[in-house]
């Protein structure tokens, strides 16, 4: 079983937490060339591609003009980020054994690295799916991605039992021939609902805590059969049957 997560906007370079390996991403090249066409763009320029602020867009570009040093700190994907979900898979108590089954159960989808395992190496960037690098044609990084990581991200899949869990924001489908990967792998989509009003909806900060602790409870408990994870429970966050269909399940806060 295969669990994909989005990367994350927030990062860091440091972290105080020793992961037993590292490793190298399978995209390095295309993410290398990638942060060579942004050092051509101003921070005022990246302000406007990445729709960040000016302090922001200030980091971001020190962070593309020093992407290819050697003093350019690096660090395994799953420290390297540090967004909502990031924080509550909670790397900070795993063990050498956690990181291991995370590496060949987790994948996180990055804009500039592609198809990530937890424990490649990678440097802190901001890159969005609209962005386009005119050097790389007219497509956007959606676009880019599409062919070269689908076949990679299937592989994976069919090497463990053919099954996904699929954690990850919505857009990032669009950076796979996402048909492909329905036809030809089995995929489960949880989905996190709250009660407002008179409805279950979806709201976005409560899922994405919620999509982080299902990674550290898949993690901990060694799961590799989706069925498993209708016992998931989190701060009243339980499967609701009623409510999911064959692939799509509904986790219902009480």
């Amino acid at each position: 079983m295969i669990t994909i997560i989005s990367s994350a906007k927030t990062m860091t370079g440091v972290s105080r937490i020793n992961a037993p390996s590292a490793t190298v991403p399978h995209f390095i090249k295309e993410a290398k060339e990638i942060a060579l066409h942004m050092t051509q763009f101003s921070a005022e320029e990246l302000s406007h591609l990445l729709k960040i602020n000016s302090k922001l867009a200030a980091e971001n570009y020190l962070r593309f003009q020093h992407f290819h040093s050697d003093d350019s700190p690096s660090l395994q994907a799953l420290l390297a980020y540090t967004g909502v979900v990031f924080k509550n898979i909670n790397p900070n108590d795993f063990s050498p054994e956690d990181f291991l089954f995370t590496q060949d159960n987790l994948r996180i989808a990055s804009f500039c690295y592609g198809l990530l395992r937890p424990l490649d190496m990678i440097k802190p960037y901001r890159m969005e799916g609209d962005v386009k690098i005119p050097e790389l044609g007219d497509s956007n990084m959606y676009t880019y991605w599409r062919d070269k990581q689908t076949d990679t991200f299937i592989y994976d899949i069919k090497q463990a039992d053919n099954r996904l869990v699929n954690l990850a924001a919505m857009d990032i489908q669009s950076a796979f021939r996402w048909k492909r990967v329905e036809e030809e792998t089995r995929i489960i989509t949880p989905d996190f609902r709250v009660w407002k009003g008179n409805k279950a909806q979806t709201i976005v900060i409560y899922a994405k805590m919620a999509r982080g602790q299902m990674v550290r409870y898949i993690i901990k408990n060694r799961i590799n059969d989706p069925e498993e994870l209708k016992n998931f429970s989190w701060e009243g966050f339980s499967y609701n049957e009623e409510m999911s269909g064959k692939n799509n399940w509904v986790f219902l806060q009480s």
